[in-house]
């Protein structure tokens, strides 16, 4: 396949170059872009088509989650967004995830499983690791016990087939395997999928699984 092209937004210029060092030995990862904040990375963007952005919370000029909602509202370049992020507060990752990031991943993370993030955000639109799993899982186990224990309960304009099909995104099942299982084709599934989305507000698959177990819409 064609190489990813990466986009490398941090303030902290050690912690920078050594991370574009490692991802550029990849044969599948190219960083294209680098930047220092937000607003000099919002910038340059203009003239650099970029496939994933990894992103840092803490800048000076334009944070992590200003940048997101930005790309995210303006929509011109609809690069996957990958957060980076020494806060590990189960409430600010689901914010994040809620907004428009693809993944959540804390600085600490190893070189293997960041590259394995950076393919499956590209290939597949989210990558949660096991921590921000644990804290999506902790979230709606919350929520299974404030509940009556009906699958679904989020009073929406949701067909039955759409939140049949919502479940299983949030299982994490790919369009094929959601196809095979509910006996539709992957287009019709897909469609599916836009107009949940557009029912809810959201603008990628990370953000509907967020903002799925945040409004009760699921029981996991």
């Amino acid at each position: 396949m064609n190489k990813i092209k990466l986009a490398v937004v941090d303030d902290h210029n050690l912690f920078r170059a050594g991370l574009v060092q490692i991802l550029n030995q990849s044969d599948d990862l190219e960083v294209v872009l680098e930047a220092t904040d937000g607003r000099e990375f919002l910038a340059k963007l203009s003239s650099t088509e970029i496939d994933v952005v990894l992103l840092d919370v803490d800048m000076p000029e334009l944070n992590g989650i200003e940048v997101t909602e930005k790309l995210r509202k303006d929509g011109q370049q609809d690069p996957k967004i990958i957060i980076l992020s020494m806060h590990d507060e189960d409430q600010f990752i689901l914010h994040l995830l809620e907004i428009g990031a693809n993944g959540y991943l804390l600085k600490d993370t190893d070189p293997d499983e960041l590259e394995e993030a950076i393919k499956k955000v590209y290939e597949k639109g989210i990558y949660f690791t096991d921590f921000v799993s644990r804290v999506m899982l902790n979230k709606a186990t919350i929520k299974t016990r404030q509940r009556s224990g009906k699958f679904f309960n989020y009073k929406t304009d949701l067909s039955e087939r759409e939140l049949e099909v919502l479940g299983l995104i949030c299982e994490g099942f790919t369009t094929a395997e959601i196809a095979d299982k509910v006996c539709l084709s992957p287009r019709t599934v897909d469609g599916h999928r836009t107009r949940i989305m557009e029912k809810l507000g959201v603008h990628n698959t990370a953000s509907l699984v967020a903002f799925a177990i945040k409004n009760d819409l699921i029981s996991i």
